[in-house]
């Protein structure tokens, strides 16, 4: 039991589990705000054009309910959510755009890094090399090691 313990604790601690976690909270968040941003603002709007009071006017009803005599609802009306549907597919569609530009500027952000730190290599392989000893200095470079050695 304390193998599997002390397992879970280092899958825990990873960093990328804990990077996953932020990620999911922030996308979590992030939902809340683009259906907010649908349901709020764009849908309203739509329904407007449509000539409806809201986006659930915009639902096809295929079969209406069945009432008994005590208007109790004895079947349940069949609907297509044409409103509901619109909505979600808007809504996926501005997380696909906010993920693509995101990764996008993720991908130029590195690319821009790539080529200073390509540069910086050029440069750096460009600068000149030490210049080869002359044969002059060579030959005093031996003639101060056997002093060296003398002594």
């Amino acid at each position: 039991m304390k193998k599997l313990a002390k397992e879970f604790k280092d899958f825990i601690m990873r960093g990328n589990v804990l990077d996953l976690a932020v990620g999911v909270i922030m996308a979590t968040a992030f939902g809340a705000i683009t259906t907010s941003l649908i349901n709020d603002l764009l849908m309203p709007f739509i329904a407007w054009l449509f000539g409806a009071q809201d986006m659930s006017a915009l639902n096809v009803t295929i079969r209406p309910e069945v009432l008994n005599e005590a208007g109790e609802v004895t079947q349940e009306a069949i609907v297509l959510g044409i409103g509901t549907f619109v909505s979600a597919i808007i809504n996926f569609l501005l997380i696909a755009l906010v993920i693509f530009v995101i990764v996008k500027s993720f991908n130029k952000a590195k690319e821009l890094a790539e080529a200073k730190l390509k540069k910086a290599e050029e440069a750096e392989a460009e600068a000149p090399a030490e210049p080869e000893p002359s044969a002059e200095e060579k030959l005093l470079t031996e003639i101060r090691d056997i002093l060296k050695e003398k002594q």
